[in-house]
């Protein structure tokens, strides 16, 4: 999801932008004051209780404002991302949306901050209170408005900076050019989005021919669970000795040493711009395991392909690398080969039954020459890269 916090000061001109953004990249538009009078003119319990708060001169509560975003979210899963517009507005809000967002399987992509000086601000405002008759537009009153918005947005903006996602836009100019800057800070921040795929399907499905060129195509790091553990066997490291007699056997190694070599990778080759995972994860618990090790570094599983072939087809190519230079210890017999097949049968396929329930899950014929096969996947995974974007 593209999910943006658009800042800057009174008279900025944030209104303006933000209906050109959310047309532009089918967002939806989270503005707390938009919210609040909502819930109020819909006579809702929460709205009632908001227009009593302010009847009293009282503040909205974090609690509530969390409480009207979080049900905008839900109710917006056909846009592509969120933009908010004024949130959050102080340091304790940008902590609370991070755990708002993390709950809801997503993040903020950047925070771009419309700067403009304050004797332009005062001259928009000045002028807008001539038009709209707005009593807050008084030069005073903005001079208070501007200085508490410094006062309180400073420390927001430290904390997206910190974090590389706070991106300055100068705010003075055409409103055409202003936009401009502002979708090529977007677009910076697209390109930058993970992407993770877990390339799944039975042995002899083709996965890893396929995701590793995959990988080359796309700018992404591919990790073989196999590859890692033989790795490990060839090195005869005192793990490698642990795993090779369970690999012999053509049974799944223990999720704790899957775990320690997936996370070593993905440490390593963090500055990528996601990973492919083939043969994991394997089962339901390693799913979940997947789902931990990605949320650590702010990210999800992207989409999920599942290469697949007939029985028949998958038997014959397993035999056939079995006789080769490449041939597996788990390829030379028949009957280690249905083994492996129907662990995949009663393992693997409810992993892909639960990504199919989350929608990001799709199957890709591996019958053909290999160059066929990838053309079609390519395709496939980058028509996913570019809606997920």
């Amino acid at each position: 999801m593209l999910n943006i916090a658009l800042f800057g000061p009174p008279g900025a001109g944030k209104g303006t932008q933000s209906q050109m953004l959310i047309e532009k990249y089918n967002l939806a538009y989270i503005s707390t004051g938009d919210l609040l009078r909502q819930e109020i003119a819909e006579g809702t319990e929460l709205g009632l209780k908001v227009k009593d708060l302010i009847g009293l001169g009282g503040l909205v509560s974090d609690e509530i404002m969390v409480e009207l975003i979080e049900k905008k979210i839900i109710t917006s899963s056909e846009k592509k991302g969120i933009l908010f517009d004024g949130f959050p507005r102080t340091l304790v809000q940008a902590y609370i949306l991070d755990g708002l967002l993390l709950k809801l399987n997503t993040s903020i992509s950047c925070m771009l901050s419309l700067e403009v000086p304050d004797e332009e601000l005062t001259r928009r405002l000045i002028e807008r209170g001539k038009v709209s008759g707005r009593v807050d537009d008084t030069e005073d009153i903005i001079k208070f408005r501007l200085t508490e918005y410094k006062n309180k947005t400073s420390p927001v903006i430290g904390y997206y900076e910190e974090r590389n996602l706070y991106v300055p836009i100068k705010g003075v100019g055409p409103i055409p050019e202003i936009l401009e800057k502002l979708c090529h800070a977007i677009e910076l921040t697209l390109q930058k989005e993970w992407f993770n795929l877990v390339l799944s399907g039975p042995p002899g499905a083709g996965k890893g021919t396929q995701g590793n060129m995959l990988a080359k195509k796309l700018n992404l790091y591919y990790i073989s669970t196999g590859s890692l553990l033989r790795r490990e066997i060839k090195a005869e490291t005192e793990l490698g000795l642990k795993v090779k007699e369970t690999l012999d056997r053509g049974d799944l190694v223990s999720d704790e040493i899957v775990i320690r070599l997936i996370e070593r990778e993905m440490k390593i080759h963090s500055h990528v711009n996601g990973f492919i995972f083939k043969g994991f994860p394997r089962t339901i618990l390693q799913s979940y395991i997947l789902d931990g090790l990605l949320r650590r570094m702010g990210m999800g599983v992207s989409y999920v392909v599942e290469l697949t072939a007939p029985t028949i087809e998958l038997i014959k190519r397993l035999d056939r690398r079995g006789r080769s230079e490449k041939a597996r210890t788990y390829d030379v017999s028949t009957e280690l080969i249905i083994h492996r097949l129907e662990e995949y049968e009663t393992k693997t396929a409810p992993v892909m039954e639960l990504y199919k329930k989350q929608n990001k899950h799709v199957v890709v014929n591996a019958v053909g020459a290999n160059e066929e096969i990838f053309a079609n996947l390519a395709e496939t995974v980058q028509a996913a890269m570019k809606k997920s974007r």
